[in-house]
């Protein structure tokens, strides 16, 4: 084959900028360590992880507000707050366990806002697993308040939250003058705005948000969650920042019960960060990398997933290590991740489960797909980080197939193989306490690691849980920021589409065509506001094909939904035709959840599922 990643000669090899290294959550800290290490050995800062795909907008709006990229509270504080927020997520489906704690909220008489422009059933009314009474009742009451701002419109919802809990004088003075910065500019911007517009953004009536914003004055400990209805906007970052901005408005962060609650995904999407699998390290982490290793590392920053991508596309990725995760289905254009996905000479696959990566993109181009260990399978204990920082051990050791290795092996081996000169022993990290030590060495916050395999003694990691006002910023304060509202220009495309996933969805791999939650029998299909289906002469049933800038979806079955009007929504992967590659700036998410489409009624046989 051509351009293997580990030729046989190294006068042939690859430049190492013409590689990219990706892994998703699924992986272990250990092998996400080596995989990062592998690759600056190589000489690549191409490091990147699905995390560019999900949450990186919270981790740049949290870090340059907080001090921190990760939740500020841990799962104990959640039996404290008397007000919880759930923003852009609908957690009876994605994280049912975090649901149970709303409903303890509830019994306490606490109250659960939950804004989001889809008003799901599990947030409104769920039966929660953990309760017989909820169960034998038809399900506990969830949402205190329900509130659906148009999709897209996140920042000018939170913005006039921010403005009435001013006006009504409910902001914490004492905490705003100790511990924060940026106030005075921030307010200047506030009292700029004009409700009525901002309401107008939105589509909510005032009536229902001065409710609201009522409720959250008289709050004594409030979290915030939120999901990628938040972060997959071209403003993902600034509608994280709005957030903070509430939260600090009130000194609803640095005490117990209090805080910030990204609900993250995958089971190790945040450790995968944590332990260094992005394209920038930070200087003390890439100095202690190199001292403790003695080896010199690549300093120019390295590039993001999307921009990996569109590289390959223009022919400067030869090569690629991919770890996990169905980076095809998740990068949005299917026609532009397929053109970029060939443009790879040889892509060399990690896996547990063969997915349609493996398949697509292959066109011009060649891989070698390996099946490697699951969790459970591997040899040595492996460790998780969960959304709360906490580092969980896996012991593994289930023997389910005998034709599978440890991805740790797989690396090792290959560093041999791919940097035979290089005079780190990589053969030393096939024993995973040599890994952790490795990390607790150089990963701020992760010095428990190096013991966690014999001792057993699971930790959160230092310097995240802000029970204190002490942020972790040059001045020590938290941070406002002053934001501007986005303008949404007219265009040919007046509807709004946000792409979801389903019931019997886990990311990108589909196990049912139904949709329990939301009643849909198939996934070809849109949802429609009631108010459009009745303005479009719409029923169910009928069907439309959307149209974006990016591509369309013929004979879409339509399914009226409580939603805004001008709100669609669609099933990921299927909708990412029409979703382009337009991003955040600062984090680079995609806009998965605001795509600009058309909606045209046409008469034909009904969308079969097409992927």
């Amino acid at each position: 084959m051509r351009h293997w990643i580990w030729p046989p000669s190294a006068s042939v090899r690859s430049p190492p900028e013409k590689s990219f290294f990706y892994a998703s959550g699924r992986s272990s800290n250990e092998v996400g360590f080596l995989l990062q290490l592998l690759a600056r050995l190589y000489g690549s800062n191409n490091v990147t992880n699905c995390s560019y795909y999900c949450h990186q907008a919270t981790g740049v709006g949290l870090q340059g507000t907080m001090g921190t990229g990760t939740a500020t509270v841990q799962l104990e504080d959640l039996a404290h707050a008397d007000m919880v927020f759930v923003i852009g997520a609908n957690p009876a489906s994605n994280h049912p366990r975090f649901v149970h704690q709303l409903k303890n909220c509830r019994d306490r008489g606490g109250k659960v806002m939950v804004i989001n422009p889809a008003k799901e059933p599990g947030p409104v009314r769920f039966a929660v697993p953990k309760s017989a009474k909820s169960m034998l009742s038809g399900g506990t009451w969830i949402a205190s308040r329900f509130i659906q701002p148009s999709i897209g419109s996140d920042l000018a919802l939170l913005t006039a939250l921010a403005k009435l809990t001013l006006e009504n004088s409910a902001h914490n003075a004492a905490f705003v003058d100790d511990h924060t910065q940026g106030f005075a500019d921030y307010k200047h911007s506030l009292d700029s705005l004009d409700l009525d517009d901002l309401l107008a953004q939105c589509g909510v009536p005032e009536q229902e948000l001065r409710a609201m914003a009522e409720d959250y004055a008289r709050a004594e400990n409030v979290i915030f969650a939120w999901g990628m209805g938040i972060t997959h906007h071209l403003n993902g970052v600034a509608n994280v920042e709005a957030i903070a901005n509430l939260a600090l408005l009130r000194g609803m962060v640095g005490k117990p019960g209090a805080g910030m609650l990204p609900l993250r995904g995958h089971s190790n999407v945040q450790g995968i960060g944590t332990i260094g699998v992005k394209p920038v390290l930070a200087d003390d982490v890439l100095k202690a990398m190199e001292a403790q290793m003695g080896v010199t590392l690549p300093s120019q920053p390295g590039l993001d997933t999307l921009a990996c991508l569109r590289a390959a596309e223009a022919g400067e990725m030869r090569n690629a290590i991919i770890m996990g995760g169905n980076l095809f289905d998740a990068t949005p254009d299917t026609a532009f991740a397929r053109r970029a996905m060939d443009k790879v000479n040889f892509k060399l696959y990690l896996t547990t489960t063969l997915n349609r990566s493996h398949f697509n993109g292959m066109e011009n181009s060649e891989a070698l797909v390996l099946p490697v260990c699951a969790r459970d399978e591997e040899p040595q204990s492996t460790t998780q980080e969960s959304m709360f920082n906490y580092v969980r051990l896996s012991d593994g050791g289930i023997t389910r197939l005998t034709n599978v290795r440890s991805e740790v092996s797989v690396l090792a081996q290959l560093e041999a193989k791919l940097l035979p000169k290089e005079p780190l022993d990589f053969s030393r990290f096939e024993a995973y306490d040599k890994v952790r030590q490795a990390i607790a060495d150089t990963i701020p916050g992760m010095a428990p690691l190096a013991d966690i395999g014999t001792c057993k003694k699971e930790f959160i990691v230092g310097q995240r849980i802000l029970h204190e006002p002490v942020f972790n910023t040059p001045s020590g304060r938290a941070a406002f920021k002053t934001l501007s509202m986005p303008v949404h220009e007219k265009t040919a495309y007046p509807y709004q589409l946000a792409s979801i996933r389903s019931e019997g969805q886990f990311n990108s791999i589909i196990y049912e065509e139904a949709d329990s939650y939301r009643g849909t029998q198939h996934r070809w299909c849109v949802l429609v506001s009631h108010d459009d289906c009745q303005r479009l002469g719409l029923t169910k049933g009928a069907t439309v094909t959307l149209t974006s800038a990016h591509g369309e979806m013929k004979n879409v079955e339509v399914v009226p939904f409580d939603l805004p009007a001008g709100s669609v929504m669609a099933y990921y992967p299927e909708a990412n035709v029409l979703i382009g590659t337009e991003h955040d700036p600062r984090s680079k998410t995609p806009a998965f959840k605001s795509v600009p489409v058309s909606i045209k009624v046409g008469i034909g046989q009904k969308g079969g599922v097409q992927r």
